[in-house]
Formats: structure tokens, sequence, C-alpha cells
């Protein structure tokens, strides 16, 4: 089924996009509004899976957790991550762009729960 899926952001993810998607009217829970700053990634990744939401982050350590956890068949909702270079590069409305796809998809994170943006060329 589309449309949109409650997120879970990362602490990297900034402001900016975060605005974008709730003007849009994406449900997020920021990672700053769980937890003290500085706390450790695998605590938000289980945050995020406790509470159902699809975790967001631009952090290679979140996406490492995510690809353990998928080899170790433990299920979770889903991971979308890019490089934090793509902020300058593709811009927020452009990210944003990139969610609104997502959720037109039937299920974005089947059968593989990762999705790695990378700028169009």
């Amino acid at each position: 089924m589309s449309g949109r899926f409650p997120l879970y952001t990362d602490a990297d993810i900034r402001g900016p996009l975060i605005k974008q998607l709730k003007k849009a009217g994406w449900d997020i829970v920021r990672a700053v509004d769980e937890y003290p700053q500085r706390t450790n990634d695998p605590i938000h990744f289980e945050r995020a899976v406790e509470l159902g939401r699809v975790l967001v982050t631009s952090d290679e350590d979140q996406e490492a957790i995510a690809v353990e956890r998928y080899r170790a068949q433990r299920s979770f909702p889903g991971l979308i991550v890019w490089r934090q270079e793509l902020n300058e590069q593709m811009g927020y409305r452009e990210l944003l762009k990139v969610f609104e796809e997502l959720a037109q998809q039937d299920d974005p994170f089947s059968p593989y729960p990762i999705v790695r943006i990378w700028p169009k060329r």
C-alpha cells in the first residue's frame, strides 16, 4: 500500500529538511526529542524499530547497523540513507521529492529494507 510512512530522523538530519517534510505532511519523530545529544546510534535504531518508524539518516554507521540486522534476519520498518554531501548537491526540496516518490511506491522497503539515495544524473 502506498502512502507516507512514519519517520524517525537521526540527529544528522538537518532542520531545513525536517521542516520541508513536516510542511508536506510527513509524521516525524526526531532523535533529539527522544534522547540527549551524543546518544549512541544503536539506541536510536532500536527506538525507531520500537516505534515502527523508518529511520532517516546520513550516518553510515546507522546503515551498517541496518545491514547487520538484515543479514541476521531481524526485521525493521526501513532505513533511508544518503551521504551528507548530498544535502548540498541535491538540496532539501529535491530530497523531499525523493521521499514523495518513495511514498508513491507500493512497498519501497520490500524486498530490501534499506533505501540509499543517490543524486540523479
